[in-house]
Protein backbone atom coordinates (compact mmCIF):
# COMPACT_ATOMS: atom_id res chain seq x y z
CA UNK A 1 0.00 0.00 0.00
CA UNK A 2 2.73 2.58 0.81
CA UNK A 3 4.30 1.50 -2.35
CA UNK A 4 1.29 2.21 -4.28
CA UNK A 5 0.74 5.47 -2.32
CA UNK A 6 4.39 6.95 -2.75
CA UNK A 7 3.50 6.18 -6.96
CA UNK A 8 1.39 8.51 -7.02
CA UNK A 9 2.39 11.18 -5.54
CA UNK A 10 5.06 10.92 -7.76
CA UNK A 11 3.09 10.67 -11.03
CA UNK A 12 1.66 13.95 -9.59
CA UNK A 13 4.42 15.70 -9.31
CA UNK A 14 5.61 15.27 -12.48
CA UNK A 15 2.08 16.12 -14.15
CA UNK A 16 2.03 19.78 -11.85
CA UNK A 17 5.67 19.62 -13.54
CA UNK A 18 4.48 19.50 -17.01
CA UNK A 19 1.87 21.99 -16.75
CA UNK A 20 4.21 24.68 -15.29
CA UNK A 21 6.21 24.17 -18.00
CA UNK A 22 3.48 24.66 -20.10
CA UNK A 23 2.32 27.68 -18.67
CA UNK A 24 5.89 29.10 -18.62
CA UNK A 25 6.14 28.19 -22.82
CA UNK A 26 3.05 30.21 -23.26
CA UNK A 27 4.14 33.25 -21.78
CA UNK A 28 7.52 33.14 -23.51
CA UNK A 29 5.22 33.29 -26.71
CA UNK A 30 2.90 36.27 -25.42
CA UNK A 31 6.31 37.53 -24.89
CA UNK A 32 8.06 37.44 -27.97
CA UNK A 33 4.54 37.99 -30.27
CA UNK A 34 4.39 41.27 -28.30
CA UNK A 35 8.33 41.83 -29.29
CA UNK A 36 7.45 41.63 -32.68
CA UNK A 37 4.90 43.80 -32.76
CA UNK A 38 6.80 46.05 -31.35
CA UNK A 39 9.66 45.40 -34.50
CA UNK A 40 6.30 46.45 -36.73
CA UNK A 41 6.94 49.90 -35.83
CA UNK A 42 7.75 52.09 -39.26
CA UNK A 43 10.97 53.37 -39.97
CA UNK A 44 9.06 56.21 -42.05
CA UNK A 45 6.09 57.95 -42.19
CA UNK A 46 5.27 60.12 -46.02
CA UNK A 47 3.27 61.00 -48.64
CA UNK A 48 2.39 59.50 -52.10
CA UNK A 49 3.04 61.75 -54.98
CA UNK A 50 4.05 61.71 -58.67
CA UNK A 51 6.50 63.59 -61.50
CA UNK A 52 3.68 66.04 -62.77
CA UNK A 53 3.85 68.21 -66.21
CA UNK A 54 1.66 71.14 -66.68
CA UNK A 55 1.26 71.36 -70.31
CA UNK A 56 1.05 74.69 -71.70
CA UNK A 57 0.37 76.83 -74.96
CA UNK A 58 2.85 78.02 -76.97
CA UNK A 59 1.05 80.40 -79.30
CA UNK A 60 -1.68 82.66 -78.93
CA UNK A 61 -5.01 82.17 -80.79
CA UNK A 62 -8.53 80.05 -80.15
CA UNK A 63 -8.35 76.61 -78.52
CA UNK A 64 -10.38 75.08 -81.92
CA UNK A 65 -10.14 71.29 -80.46
CA UNK A 66 -8.85 69.81 -77.09
CA UNK A 67 -9.05 66.86 -76.13
CA UNK A 68 -7.09 65.89 -72.97
CA UNK A 69 -10.59 64.73 -70.22
CA UNK A 70 -9.55 64.38 -66.79
CA UNK A 71 -8.78 60.63 -65.80
CA UNK A 72 -7.96 59.96 -69.54
CA UNK A 73 -4.71 58.16 -69.93
CA UNK A 74 -2.46 59.50 -72.84
CA UNK A 75 -0.07 58.17 -75.14
CA UNK A 76 3.09 60.26 -75.39
CA UNK A 77 3.12 62.33 -78.52
CA UNK A 78 -0.70 62.01 -79.29
CA UNK A 79 -2.17 65.38 -80.39
CA UNK A 80 -4.77 67.02 -77.89
CA UNK A 81 -5.36 70.26 -78.74
CA UNK A 82 -5.10 72.21 -82.37
CA UNK A 83 -4.97 76.10 -82.12
CA UNK A 84 -6.30 78.02 -84.69
CA UNK A 85 -3.93 78.03 -87.88
CA UNK A 86 -5.44 80.50 -89.95
CA UNK A 87 -3.48 83.78 -89.01
CA UNK A 88 -0.36 81.92 -89.23
CA UNK A 89 -0.87 80.22 -92.08
CA UNK A 90 -1.49 83.68 -94.32
CA UNK A 91 1.40 85.13 -92.88
CA UNK A 92 3.65 81.85 -93.98
CA UNK A 93 1.87 82.18 -97.28
CA UNK A 94 3.13 86.02 -97.46
CA UNK A 95 6.75 85.46 -95.98
CA UNK A 96 7.44 82.59 -98.58
CA UNK A 97 6.14 85.41 -101.68
CA UNK A 98 8.68 87.38 -100.19
CA UNK A 99 11.43 84.88 -100.44
CA UNK A 100 10.26 84.39 -104.50
CA UNK A 101 10.13 88.19 -104.81
CA UNK A 102 13.77 88.71 -103.85
CA UNK A 103 14.95 85.46 -105.16
CA UNK A 104 13.20 86.65 -108.93
CA UNK A 105 15.80 89.82 -108.32
CA UNK A 106 18.68 87.71 -108.87
CA UNK A 107 18.79 86.77 -112.64
CA UNK A 108 18.58 90.73 -113.29
CA UNK A 109 21.08 91.62 -111.42
CA UNK A 110 23.15 88.95 -112.91
CA UNK A 111 22.41 90.05 -116.33
CA UNK A 112 23.46 93.27 -115.57
CA UNK A 113 26.92 91.94 -114.38
CA UNK A 114 27.03 90.03 -117.25
CA UNK A 115 26.28 92.89 -119.74
CA UNK A 116 28.88 95.34 -117.85
CA UNK A 117 31.79 92.44 -117.69
CA UNK A 118 31.12 92.16 -121.90
CA UNK A 119 31.79 96.02 -122.02
CA UNK A 120 35.01 96.09 -119.74
CA UNK A 121 35.97 93.42 -122.50
CA UNK A 122 35.55 95.46 -125.12
CA UNK A 123 36.74 99.08 -123.13
CA UNK A 124 40.10 96.68 -122.16
CA UNK A 125 40.54 95.78 -125.72
CA UNK A 126 40.52 99.47 -126.44
CA UNK A 127 42.74 100.04 -123.79
CA UNK A 128 45.46 97.70 -124.88
CA UNK A 129 45.30 99.20 -128.87
CA UNK A 130 45.73 103.23 -127.45
CA UNK A 131 48.44 102.40 -125.16
CA UNK A 132 50.04 100.54 -128.39
CA UNK A 133 49.77 103.54 -130.32
CA UNK A 134 50.71 105.71 -127.64
CA UNK A 135 54.46 103.75 -127.58
CA UNK A 136 54.50 104.05 -131.30
CA UNK A 137 53.45 108.45 -130.42
CA UNK A 138 49.95 107.56 -132.47
CA UNK A 139 47.85 108.65 -129.68
CA UNK A 140 47.77 111.43 -127.33
CA UNK A 141 48.19 110.75 -123.39
CA UNK A 142 44.73 112.45 -122.85
CA UNK A 143 42.97 109.26 -125.08
CA UNK A 144 45.11 106.69 -122.62
CA UNK A 145 43.60 108.46 -119.68
CA UNK A 146 40.65 108.48 -121.22
CA UNK A 147 40.55 104.97 -121.72
CA UNK A 148 41.89 103.81 -118.57
CA UNK A 149 39.36 105.85 -116.73
CA UNK A 150 36.56 104.17 -118.33
CA UNK A 151 38.02 100.90 -117.11
CA UNK A 152 38.28 101.74 -113.67
CA UNK A 153 34.74 103.67 -113.54
CA UNK A 154 33.39 100.19 -115.28
CA UNK A 155 35.15 97.88 -112.79
CA UNK A 156 34.21 100.00 -109.87
CA UNK A 157 30.30 99.58 -111.39
CA UNK A 158 30.62 95.82 -111.84
CA UNK A 159 31.98 95.40 -108.34
CA UNK A 160 28.64 97.44 -107.23
CA UNK A 161 26.29 95.41 -108.92
CA UNK A 162 28.18 92.34 -107.66
CA UNK A 163 27.66 93.72 -103.86
CA UNK A 164 23.70 93.95 -104.97
CA UNK A 165 23.99 90.13 -105.30
CA UNK A 166 25.48 89.88 -101.57
CA UNK A 167 22.67 92.33 -100.18
CA UNK A 168 20.19 90.09 -101.70
CA UNK A 169 20.98 86.81 -100.85
CA UNK A 170 20.94 87.79 -96.98
CA UNK A 171 17.58 89.53 -97.84
CA UNK A 172 16.65 86.16 -99.06
CA UNK A 173 17.81 84.72 -95.92
CA UNK A 174 16.20 86.72 -93.40
CA UNK A 175 12.97 85.98 -95.51
CA UNK A 176 13.23 82.32 -94.96
CA UNK A 177 14.12 82.57 -91.31
CA UNK A 178 11.13 84.35 -91.29
CA UNK A 179 9.24 81.26 -92.86
CA UNK A 180 10.93 78.72 -90.46
CA UNK A 181 9.65 81.03 -87.33
CA UNK A 182 6.28 81.35 -88.90
CA UNK A 183 6.14 77.36 -89.95
CA UNK A 184 7.24 76.95 -86.14
CA UNK A 185 4.64 78.55 -84.85
CA UNK A 186 2.32 76.48 -86.79
CA UNK A 187 3.62 73.60 -85.82
CA UNK A 188 2.97 74.73 -82.03
CA UNK A 189 -0.47 75.04 -82.94
CA UNK A 190 -0.69 71.52 -83.17
CA UNK A 191 -0.80 70.57 -79.22
CA UNK A 192 1.57 67.21 -78.55
CA UNK A 193 1.00 65.10 -75.15
CA UNK A 194 4.80 65.06 -73.71
CA UNK A 195 4.61 62.21 -71.48
CA UNK A 196 2.94 59.45 -70.93
CA UNK A 197 0.23 59.59 -68.21
CA UNK A 198 -3.14 60.40 -66.65
CA UNK A 199 -4.70 63.76 -66.87
CA UNK A 200 -4.77 65.28 -63.53
CA UNK A 201 -6.97 68.51 -64.18
CA UNK A 202 -7.81 70.57 -67.59
CA UNK A 203 -7.91 74.74 -67.39
CA UNK A 204 -9.38 75.16 -71.04
CA UNK A 205 -12.20 74.24 -72.70
CA UNK A 206 -12.84 74.25 -76.47
CA UNK A 207 -13.48 77.55 -78.26
CA UNK A 208 -11.37 79.53 -75.06
CA UNK A 209 -8.77 81.68 -75.94
CA UNK A 210 -4.98 80.55 -74.92
CA UNK A 211 -1.78 82.50 -74.86
CA UNK A 212 1.82 81.39 -74.88
CA UNK A 213 2.92 79.79 -71.31
CA UNK A 214 -0.73 79.74 -70.17
CA UNK A 215 -1.15 76.23 -68.24
CA UNK A 216 -3.87 73.95 -70.73
CA UNK A 217 -4.02 71.12 -68.37
CA UNK A 218 -1.60 68.67 -65.76
CA UNK A 219 -0.90 65.01 -66.36
CA UNK A 220 1.33 62.11 -64.04
CA UNK A 221 2.06 59.30 -65.10
CA UNK A 222 0.31 57.02 -62.14
CA UNK A 223 1.71 53.76 -63.01
CA UNK A 224 4.87 54.08 -60.58
CA UNK A 225 4.00 56.64 -57.45
CA UNK A 226 6.87 58.31 -55.66
CA UNK A 227 6.60 57.86 -51.58
CA UNK A 228 8.51 60.96 -49.84
CA UNK A 229 9.78 59.93 -46.42
CA UNK A 230 12.04 61.62 -44.46
CA UNK A 231 14.33 59.83 -42.15
CA UNK A 232 16.83 60.30 -39.38
CA UNK A 233 20.61 60.46 -39.72
CA UNK A 234 20.81 57.37 -37.61
CA UNK A 235 18.91 55.26 -39.98
CA UNK A 236 20.97 56.19 -43.07
CA UNK A 237 23.48 53.50 -42.49
CA UNK A 238 19.91 51.22 -42.73
CA UNK A 239 19.32 52.32 -46.24
CA UNK A 240 20.94 52.82 -49.76
CA UNK A 241 19.89 53.76 -53.18
CA UNK A 242 18.12 50.69 -55.23
CA UNK A 243 17.34 49.06 -51.86
CA UNK A 244 14.27 47.19 -51.72
CA UNK A 245 11.92 48.23 -48.79
CA UNK A 246 8.12 47.88 -48.17
CA UNK A 247 5.84 50.37 -47.95
CA UNK A 248 2.27 50.00 -45.93
CA UNK A 249 -1.13 51.78 -46.56
CA UNK A 250 -4.54 51.66 -45.13
CA UNK A 251 -7.07 49.23 -46.21
CA UNK A 252 -10.95 49.69 -46.26
CA UNK A 253 -11.34 47.65 -43.17
CA UNK A 254 -8.80 49.75 -41.36
CA UNK A 255 -5.89 47.16 -41.05
CA UNK A 256 -2.62 47.58 -42.93
CA UNK A 257 -1.52 46.09 -46.23
CA UNK A 258 2.18 45.88 -47.89
CA UNK A 259 3.40 46.72 -51.16
CA UNK A 260 7.17 46.56 -52.47
CA UNK A 261 9.33 49.58 -52.73
CA UNK A 262 12.39 50.38 -54.25
CA UNK A 263 14.36 53.37 -52.82
CA UNK A 264 15.35 55.89 -55.68
CA UNK A 265 17.09 58.99 -54.15
CA UNK A 266 18.40 60.05 -50.60
CA UNK A 267 18.75 63.65 -50.10
CA UNK A 268 22.89 64.16 -49.50
CA UNK A 269 21.81 67.24 -47.47
CA UNK A 270 19.24 67.44 -43.65
CA UNK A 271 16.73 69.41 -43.51
CA UNK A 272 14.39 70.24 -40.72
CA UNK A 273 11.31 68.32 -40.16
CA UNK A 274 8.06 69.31 -42.43
CA UNK A 275 5.63 70.60 -39.60
CA UNK A 276 2.60 68.77 -42.01
CA UNK A 277 3.68 65.31 -40.59
CA UNK A 278 5.68 65.73 -37.84
CA UNK A 279 4.60 67.06 -34.04
CA UNK A 280 6.02 70.27 -32.85
CA UNK A 281 8.69 68.33 -30.83
CA UNK A 282 10.23 66.32 -33.97
CA UNK A 283 10.38 69.43 -35.94
CA UNK A 284 13.23 70.77 -34.42
CA UNK A 285 14.98 67.67 -35.55
CA UNK A 286 17.36 67.33 -38.55
CA UNK A 287 16.50 64.78 -41.49
CA UNK A 288 17.21 64.12 -44.51
CA UNK A 289 14.23 63.94 -47.57
CA UNK A 290 13.94 60.21 -49.37
CA UNK A 291 11.97 58.93 -52.21
CA UNK A 292 10.70 55.19 -52.86
CA UNK A 293 9.02 53.91 -55.81
CA UNK A 294 6.00 52.26 -55.51
CA UNK A 295 4.23 50.03 -58.69
CA UNK A 296 0.51 50.99 -58.62
CA UNK A 297 -2.18 48.77 -58.94
CA UNK A 298 -4.71 51.41 -59.42
CA UNK A 299 -5.31 51.96 -55.74
CA UNK A 300 -2.29 53.87 -54.60
CA UNK A 301 -3.41 57.97 -55.16
CA UNK A 302 -1.66 61.27 -55.23
CA UNK A 303 -1.71 62.30 -51.53
CA UNK A 304 -2.22 59.09 -49.61
CA UNK A 305 0.13 58.47 -46.98
CA UNK A 306 1.93 55.65 -46.54
CA UNK A 307 4.65 54.09 -44.38
CA UNK A 308 7.63 52.14 -44.84
CA UNK A 309 9.57 49.83 -43.23
CA UNK A 310 13.11 48.79 -43.85
CA UNK A 311 12.15 44.85 -43.28
CA UNK A 312 8.93 43.40 -44.80
CA UNK A 313 6.16 43.59 -41.05
CA UNK A 314 3.87 41.24 -39.85
CA UNK A 315 0.89 42.52 -41.34
CA UNK A 316 -1.83 41.35 -43.80
CA UNK A 317 -0.05 41.44 -47.29
CA UNK A 318 -1.74 42.31 -50.44
CA UNK A 319 1.89 42.22 -53.27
Amino acid sequence: MNERKLGNTENQRMMKTKILFLKSMVVVGVLLTACNNNNDKADAYGHFESVETLVSAEVQGKLVAFSADEGALLQKGIQVGLVDTVTYHLQLKQAKAKVAAVEARKPTVRAQVSAQEEQLKVLQIEQKRLHKLYNDQAATEKQVDNIDGQVRVLTKQIAATRSQLLSIEKERQAAVRQTDLLQDKLDKCHIQNPVTGTVLNTFYEPAELVAPGRPLYKIAPLDNLIMKCYISELQLSEVKLGQQVFVAVDKPDGSLRTLKGEVTWIASTAEFTPKVIQTREERVNLVYAMKVKVPNDGSLKIGMPGEVHFQQPILSSDE
